[in-house]
């Protein structure tokens, strides 16, 4: 193992599993009693370091023992590569948090899902997670590829490509779907009992997150398809543009439907539009510390009517905004129980390149209801959102009736 995977190597196993804290290149006592007098580690000291540390009922020499018997032993020292076991054993630690949102990257694909974050995405637009250890579609976003081939909220991606996807990550699976555009990914999708294949077209996704529509006399339909870095000038430029234009709003059907989530402070932001006094979300971590986000800004719509529609694909952030208003009072809730993403985490590149995302907070309702595996439960449910009209063919929207829509029309009427 060479020098610079050595540092790495203790800096993430004695701070992630023991909190020893060794620092690299700070503290020159610590150096003096790790390395030898040509700069190279020695696993002595620190296997000495830990033991004069701290006690713990891991028997922590028993990695070095197994690393040992691999170089010795193992039938093909050849095949034998000290990278790659060194982030293959990170990787097995953070799986075994058995937590689909903490995830390991080595530096090749931290460096590809650090690209995913910014800039121009070219994919097939469809929010995935882990849940009960399938590969989940939490939602197409609308007008994307996945949405116009019929990808649907709740169908669980068996293969990618023809290669099961068993043991990937969401970030893994996500980066074999994505691709240039133009080009054809192939999914094998099963849906109930059905299992089928789908081969999609990508297409650059760059899309409005915001629609805005007079349904009728006063009352507006407001879609957010996600909560991206856009999202929040759209709501505003379009809530601004109404009331100048002195139309009178008297009430909101707010579409969150098939909404993934996206950026916390866009959730808090638009809560903050219909809530004038107190809490939109509370953050809590495992040393009992907690973050409260409170209400912010103008508070336009604190005295619209709203009705908030939400389904098995509304998640993260979008469940922020639909909890944060049915707590406080100011919606009522219409449609399936939502995802239950509500968890936060934290992404740290780390000295060599590669990246730990770690599950560092929970998301918690002003009411203190936690949203992690449990999601928003609505004030009126409604099992089918959309039935095919008969005589159709379901290949367009206006095939189909819009369930939750028309029971929200009929509250308000």
């Amino acid at each position: 193992m060479n020098k610079k995977i050595k540092i790495v190597l203790i800096a993430i196993l004695l701070l992630a599993v023991f909190a020893v804290g060794v620092l690299f290149g700070i503290n020159y006592g610590v150096k003096d009693a790790l390395f030898n007098e040509s700069g190279e580690v020695e696993i002595s000291k620190v296997l000495n370091l830990y033991s004069n540390t701290r006690k713990d009922s891991v028997d922590f020499e028993q990695f070095w023992k197994v690393w040992d018997k691999i170089h010795k032993d193992y039938v093909d020292p050849q095949k034998i590569n000290d990278t790659k076991l060194f982030y293959s054993a990170v990787s097995g630690m953070i799986a075994g948090l058995e937590d689909p949102y903490s995830v390991y990257f080595s530096p090749e694909k931290a460096a590809e899902f650090t690209e995913t974050l910014s800039g121009e995405f070219e994919g097939i637009g469809a929010e995935l997670a882990i849940k009960d250890n399938k590969l989940i579609v939490v939602a197409p976003l609308p007008d994307s590829p996945a949405e116009k081939t019929g990808l649907k909220s709740g169908d669980i991606i068996l293969a990618i490509d023809e290669n099961d996807v068993y043991g990937l990550s969401v970030e893994e699976a996500v980066a074999k779907i994505k691709g240039e555009k133009g080009t054809i990914v192939k999914l094998k999708i099963a849906r109930g009992e059905e299992i089928f294949d789908l081969e999609i077209t990508r297409e650059v996704l760059n899309r409005p997150t915001i629609y805005l529509e007079e349904k009728k006399d006063g009352i507006f339909y407001l879609s957010i398809s996600d909560f991206n870095e856009k999202t929040w000038d759209e709501f505003e430029k379009n809530i601004k543009k109404v009331i100048e234009e002195n139309q009178k709003i008297k009430a909101i059907i707010l579409d969150l439907r098939s909404n993934p989530g996206g950026f916390l402070d866009t959730a808090v932001k638009i809560s903050s539009e219909w809530i004038e006094n107190g809490v939109i979300v509370s953050e809590k971590f495992n040393d009992n510390k907690e973050n409260v986000y409170e209400t912010i800004g103008n508070h336009r719509l604190k005295n619209i009517k709203t009705i908030v529609l939400i389904d098995e694909g509304t998640a993260s952030s979008a469940e922020i905004v639909a909890g944060a208003l049915q707590d406080q009072e100011k919606a009522t809730v219409i449609g399936k129980k939502s995802f239950g993403k509500g968890s936060v985490q934290e992404y740290e590149i780390l000295l060599d390149g590669s990246a730990l995302k770690l599950t560092i907070a929970k998301w918690f309702t002003p009411n203190g209801t936690a949203i992690d595996g449990i999601g928003i439960k609505p004030n009126i449910e409604v099992e089918e959102m959309f039935i095919q009209k008969d005589g159709t063919s379901g290949d367009k929207v206006e095939d189909y009736i819009d369930v939750g829509l028309e029971k929200a029309m009929e509250l308000l009427n």
